[in-house]
């Protein structure tokens, strides 16, 4: 059975089409308006080992606000449907990833318990066209849609696009990690047997 979903979700400020492939090779087609967002996008899905397309249409006139956060509404919502009931996965993953003088640290849970911890002095300007408090901002809407406990720290840097791009690179490999399946796993990884 293919872990895949598609969720398309309308505002009057956005417009975002998301289908992810769990148990793909990183193939990506990624247009939201933000380059530096495609960018990133691209990373996690890469390092993520996931097929991510991404349509999104967002009122950037304004700035990037609700594009960013809305894409991780529905990104949230699209791992959430593709992960089915669970059964199987590890549910856990931890990965430390550096990116030349930036090092981040991000820890998850698929627990069904949406929770964001964010740790990191990152410098509050704007890359590209992405204001870099938009980051917190992604993380939590993917948290709280996907059911995630999410766990991000930015341990060290200087340079803001290289903090950030170290999170999501960080974030594709504990994803991947908690989302393979163990053939040891019945059901569940948990013994209230539901996630």
């Amino acid at each position: 059975m293919q872990r895949a979903a598609t969720v398309s979700r309308k505002t009057m400020e956005t417009d975002i089409t998301v289908s992810v492939q769990l148990d793909g090779s990183g193939i990506t087609d990624i247009a939201t308006g933000i380059g530096f967002f495609d960018h990133m996008l691209t990373l996690w899905a890469r390092h993520g080992l996931f097929d991510l397309t991404v349509r999104m249409q967002g009122d950037l006139y304004v700035d990037g606000h609700h594009s960013v956060e809305d894409a991780g509404i529905v990104l949230g919502q699209a791992l959430l449907k593709a992960l089915g009931d669970k059964a199987g996965i590890k549910r856990y993953g931890t990965v430390f990833v550096p990116m030349d003088e930036a090092l981040a640290m991000v820890s998850l849970d698929i627990s069904g318990r949406p929770y964001l911890v964010f740790e990191g002095e990152l410098p509050s300007v704007k890359i590209g066209e992405f204001d870099s408090e938009l980051l917190e901002e992604f993380l939590r809407a993917l948290a709280v849609h996907a059911g995630l406990t999410l766990h991000v720290r930015i341990l060290y840097g200087k340079n803001a696009h290289h903090m950030v791009e170290a999170v999501f690179k960080a974030l594709g490999r504990a994803l991947d990690e908690a989302t393979r399946k163990d053939e040891r796993i019945v059901g569940v990884m948990s013994t209230k047997g539901m996630l």
